[in-house]
């Protein structure tokens, strides 16, 4: 008999866009898929805006993050930040109109 041995599940990394920081601790976050329907021959977009635990509070409206899922927060918040990609490029805090 050969003892396998498991290893831990390796955390499936997700891109997506911060789009809203209105809560402590929390970021709404947007992913974009892209794929083809097979029966109408056409490229479709679906959009999806989830929740994510920011511990730190260092996520901005605009930022390009690397989340994953893992043990409930919430009702609702079951992705964790993994890191920020990318920095937004403007200011959202300080501007009008949105």
């Amino acid at each position: 008999m050969i003892n396998k041995v498991e290893e831990p599940k390796k955390a499936r990394l997700i891109s997506a866009v911060v789009v809203s920081k209105k809560m402590e601790k929390t970021a709404t976050v947007q992913i974009e898929r892209v794929y083809m329907d097979k029966r109408v021959h056409k490229i479709v977009r679906v959009k999806k805006k989830l929740q994510v635990h920011d511990p730190a509070n260092e996520t901005k409206i605009g930022d390009v993050i690397e989340i994953y899922e893992g043990k409930p927060v919430s009702k609702t918040k079951f992705m964790y930040l993994h890191r920020i990609v990318a920095h937004s490029k403007f200011n959202v805090e300080d501007s009008e109109g949105f």
